[in-house]
């Protein structure tokens, strides 16, 4: 089993101090209601079960638990402590929402645990393999016919926020996300039956919807 190394992890727990400015500035949404329209896709009612993959510093948590209510259950994971420790001062008031460290690639929960699965501006950070590893994890703890939301970054169409863009992809080793931004659909479509794309509001980001069965 592949598992991010420890200087990947140091290198986010540094960066959680500045990773809601640079999702803001990437996708347009300073003021975060591309979460909230996220949130909105995901068919969740009150007492349904999100988990809500590399939750980073848990900006879409709050909008989820909106969806699922106080009888619900939000889950957010994520491999740093830096970006745990952010979460958890966003989320400290209800309990219902928990944090759990852990890895994309082998998620600590049974099959078909959630409703929803949710990424939010981070699936193309992961490693080749880990990518893979991750959406057949995705797949497995998803309910049947419930989907995965994948939201991401366009590349960027002003020219300085784009080099930007691309310096951070390739200063983190992940080409690959690059080369795969033109074949997405056909990624995947390896692991999930239906998979549809979404323009958001900003033009900035878009959102796969995926299910499985």
């Amino acid at each position: 089993m592949m598992r991010m190394p420890i200087w990947r992890q140091k290198y986010y727990d540094f960066f959680s101090k500045y990773y809601d400015r640079f999702v803001a500035l990437h996708s347009a949404d300073p003021g975060g209601s591309l979460r909230a329209y996220l949130a909105d896709q995901t068919g969740l009612s009150e007492g349904d079960r999100v988990l809500d993959i590399c939750t980073g510093t848990g900006s879409l948590l709050l909008q989820l638990k909106e969806k699922a209510a106080s009888c619900g259950l939000v889950v957010g994971i994520d491999f740093s402590k830096g970006m745990l420790s952010a979460a958890g001062e966003k989320t400290v008031a209800w309990p219902n929402i928990y944090l759990v460290r852990a890895d994309a690639g082998h998620l600590p929960f049974r099959n078909a645990a959630f409703d929803a699965v949710t990424c939010t501006h981070a699936f193309y950070e992961l490693k080749g393999p880990i990518q893979d590893a991750c959406l057949k994890e995705i797949s497995r703890t998803l309910k049947p016919s419930r989907p995965f939301l994948m939201m991401e970054h366009e590349v960027p169409s002003r020219r300085l926020i784009r080099y930007l863009f691309y310096i951070r992809m390739y200063s983190m080793g992940t080409g690959r996300a690059l080369q795969i931004l033109k074949h997405e659909k056909k990624l995947l479509l390896i692991y999930f039956r239906s998979v549809l794309k979404m323009r958001t509001p900003t033009g900035n980001s878009k959102i796969w919807i995926c299910k499985n069965r």
